[in-house]
């Protein structure tokens, strides 16, 4: 669970912005992607829902979700990886994010094979996800390693405030469900964004409209 790292810079950074993947970061929820094809979608969807909401148990619910994958080829992560949207405005936001010598994490509770291309893309500086577990070529419908959870979320937060020399309150949470909501209370400053209402209820602010470019003015670096 070690994030990879995209960054190397000198002088203390100003923020440290960290965001949600799925439905904040990007449009898809990309175990979403892997469940149509394996045939799994309706039930995936459900449980996603609910997980979202705070109903159920994340890691319980994950686990639940990632059991319908087996037997998926592992190929399954070319034929789906193209079909994953960045949401709008990202690029803005990273790039405003970078010019104010900030820095960018994203910490998920998708996965590595599906985050990683989209997070090297967009120049993300450090993310955290979870990986899942194939043998033979195949998805076993198991992970490795521990589930990234609400608790790892809000720990990944603090570690990377902690390694860029940024206070805690000059930090930015962005996300849009119950799983987010233990990073969100541990930021300066929370965003919902996308979100689910008991996010919405809860955060520091709730977006008014699905364009990440948006976080900027609230850094004081647009507008």
């Amino acid at each position: 669970m070690t994030p990879h790292t995209h960054h190397a810079r000198d002088r203390r950074a100003r923020f440290v912005v960290v965001l949600d993947a799925d439905s904040t970061l990007i449009e898809n929820e990309a175990i979403e992607l892997l469940a149509e094809e394996a045939g799994t979608l309706d039930h995936v969807a459900a449980v996603t829902e609910r997980a979202m909401r705070g109903e159920i148990d994340f890691e319980a619910s994950l686990r639940e979700r990632v059991a319908t994958l087996r037997g998926l080829p592992a190929s399954v992560f070319e034929t789906v990886g193209p079909r994953i949207r960045p949401t709008r405005g990202v690029e803005e936001l990273i790039d405003g994010v970078h010019a104010a010598a900030s820095v960018v994490g994203v910490v998920s509770g998708g996965f590595h094979e599906l985050l990683d291309p989209v997070a090297e893309r967009l120049g993300v500086d450090l993310w955290r996800a979870n990986r899942l577990e194939v043998v033979d070529g195949r998805l076993t419908g198991g992970l490795v390693g521990p589930v990234v959870d609400a608790a790892v979320k809000a720990a990944s937060l603090l570690e990377w405030a902690a390694d860029a020399g940024v206070p805690t309150a000059q930090t930015i949470a962005i996300g849009d469900g119950a799983n987010d909501l233990l990073m969100m209370r541990e930021a300066g400053l929370s965003v919902a964004f996308n979100a689910k209402p008991a996010v919405c209820e809860q955060a520091s602010l709730a977006a008014g409209r699905v364009d990440l470019s948006d976080i900027l003015p609230l850094l004081g670096l647009r507008g």
